[in-house]
Formats: C-alpha cells, structure tokens, sequence
C-alpha cells in the first residue's frame, strides 16, 4: 500500500513565512526517496489539505501520516482539523490516516529547540 506524508501547517499571507515547512520537505525527500511528501495548509496557501489528499489519493496513495506543524494544539488542530478531516474521509474512504501529535507537543522536538536556545545564548549577543 503506497504511503505519504503530509506536513499541515497554518498559512500566511506572505509567501515566504512557508520557506521553513519546504525546507523541511526537501530533508525528508532526501531522507525518505520515492514517498511523496507534500506541504498542506489550512488557509491562505496552497495547497489546502483536501486538495493535497485529493492528488495523493488520485496518485494511488492508501496511507497518509498527517504531522500538524503547529508548536501547540489549539482551536486550529481541536476543531477545524476534525472537521476537515470527516469531509476528506468521506470523499476518500480508502486512504487511512495517521494524525501525529503537534509538533510543540513532541518530547524529541522540544529538547531540539532547548539546545538551539541554549546555544544560542551561550555564544554571546549576535547583534545585527
């Protein structure tokens, strides 16, 4: 069964809030070769999520690992994510999903981001 994943974030209205989840997408094509991975969003940009599942599902993918890059899970991945969820399920019964947690709410994340901070004060002011 062909699988993917998706990286749900926000959206902004400036194009190049989005470089960092493209970034990511890029280390993850090198690390996972010939799983598509795809950037979704919830507003403003495209691709929004139900077309993103819509163009896996049509590529023949049955199994898609949804990471919600959101730092926590507020009304955004409680309500709307839901609701978002049900109407692509109805439409695409036959791909399963595997929702993972927040990004903000990962212990191996977390610690990642305390080291950058740590380091980054223990190098000194970089004042620019």
């Amino acid at each position: 069964m062909p699988s993917a994943i998706v990286l749900f974030a926000h959206g902004a209205r400036d194009p190049e809030w989005a470089q960092p989840f493209h970034k990511i997408r890029e280390h993850l094509r090198h690390e996972l070769p010939g799983t598509p991975i795809v950037v979704a969003f919830l507003e403003c940009m495209q691709p929004a999520l139900e077309s993103a599942v819509s163009d896996l599902a049509a590529q023949g993918v049955r199994r898609i690992t949804l990471i919600p890059m959101f730092l926590a899970r507020g009304g955004h991945l409680k309500e709307d994510l839901p609701e978002l969820l049900a109407a692509i399920r109805q439409r695409h019964p036959d791909v399963a999903f595997q929702i993972s947690p927040a990004i903000g709410e990962v212990d191996a994340v977390l610690r990642s981001l305390a080291g950058w901070v740590c380091a980054e004060h223990r190098s000194g002011s970089r004042e620019k």
